[in-house]
């Protein structure tokens, strides 16, 4: 049998009506979750609420993901993983109905969390369906595919509100439909979809920090870098004397290399190796926060954020293959729960300490602190290298 016959029965073996409805589901929950955050801020802004308060607010999500990880292992296994999924979904549709019919930013406070409580468990049980089906491989691509349509998703939520507005129902609306969606699709797909791991190894949430401390580092570092550029490029902008418009486009190139890069990153996973990739994307990261000081004001800025993005969030999907490379059965669930409580972790600690620095030494605080991240990380995937 050639390689090419043998690459061709792997292809038609493998569960693509299956992979493509848990791609579509976290998309379109992706594109609601990800209109949330921007609409919300600007209502709470027109209404004279003080930066702090919002942010506040807005860290209410990540709160909520770090307070369910522990939690979804096992009501995936007595539920059912499907039935979570869709119960999770339409819990958030109703969420999100009773936040634009109350507005008021005390009240949104619980309801932002519990938003964050039901949004949580569709990433962790998608993730452990699809590194599931996926024969290792195709990991790298479908993983890179996967993660790169959550990145798309999140950045078309936001534009949608250029559509539907930031004013009136219409907005929410939208992630209402979006949150219903997602039910259907798991609905739809439901039979075709493996059940949650009940054999292998006993695996709590905490037990994965003592197994596999690196890659919830790396988690941690992927979601601080992220969500620490979005919430505080403006600010570095502004104070370079750029414009609101060339910031905005700034960071659509940058969130823009985030979704497309990661199918090609993950090829090069399937070649070279996650980990070996992972350190190269740490330290591309690295590379580029020493150099955006020197080149903000010229024409290279444009493709280095492109591919700042792609590499920054390129660590996360690194992340996402080794630990299915590493774990298996209940371990498995347990490992993308972990990565949840970590990721939600690195978005509530990122921004502030990033702030702080920015407080401290300047504007070129941002780099600064991204850049110490990334140094740290490499530093300890070179050391694991040379002990291996």
């Amino acid at each position: 049998m050639t390689a090419e016959s043998t690459t061709a029965g792997e292809e038609r073996g493998l569960p693509w009506a299956a992979m493509a409805g848990i791609i579509a589901t976290v998309s379109v929950f992706a594109l609601a979750q990800g209109l949330t955050y921007p609409l919300l801020s600007f209502i709470l802004e027109r209404q004279g609420t003080t930066p702090g308060l919002i942010g506040l607010s807005a860290a209410m999500t990540p709160l909520g993901f770090i307070v369910s990880a522990p939690l979804i292992p096992v009501l995936a296994r007595r539920v059912g993983a499907a039935r979570l999924a869709v119960l999770c979904a339409l819990l958030a549709a109703l969420i999100l109905a009773a936040i634009g019919l109350v507005q008021d930013v005390r009240a949104w406070m619980p309801l932002r969390f519990l938003l964050g409580v039901f949004a949580n468990p569709l990433y962790v049980i998608s993730e452990t369906w699809l590194i599931a089906l996926t024969p290792a491989a195709r990991r790298g691509r479908i993983l890179g595919l996967y993660s790169s349509v959550v990145s798309g998703g999140f950045a078309i939520g936001p534009l949608s509100l250029g559509l539907a507005g930031t004013t009136g129902w219409a907005p929410f609306f939208v992630g209402i439909i979006a949150f219903v969606l997602c039910s259907l699709i798991v609905l739809a797909v439901a039979r075709r979809l493996p059940d949650m791991p009940r054999e292998g190894e006993t695996a709590s949430v905490g037990g994965i920090f003592s197994r596999a401390p690196l890659l919830l580092f790396a988690v941690f570092t992927a979601a601080a870098f992220e969500q620490t550029f979005v919430s505080l490029f403006a600010v570095y902008g502004a104070a370079l004397g750029s414009g609101e418009a060339r910031i905005a486009a700034l960071i659509t190139v940058f969130i823009a290399g985030n979704a497309v890069l990661q199918v090609v990153l993950g090829r090069i996973a399937e070649r070279c190796g996650a980990a070996r990739t992972m350190l190269a994307c740490a330290l591309a990261a690295l590379f580029f926060c020493l150099l955006l000081p020197q080149v903000f004001a010229a024409w290279p800025v444009w493709p280095l954020l492109f591919v700042w993005g792609g590499v920054s969030f390129g660590i996360y999907t690194m992340a996402l293959i080794q630990l299915g490379e590493r774990f298996t059965g209940q371990a498995l669930i347990a490992g993308n729960a972990a990565f949840a409580l970590v990721w939600g972790l690195g978005g509530i600690a990122g921004s502030p300490a990033t702030g702080l620095a920015m407080q401290l030494i300047g504007h070129q605080g941002l780099p600064a602190a991204l850049g110490l991240l990334c140094a740290v990380l490499a530093l300890l995937l070179m050391a694991r290298r040379r002990r291996a």
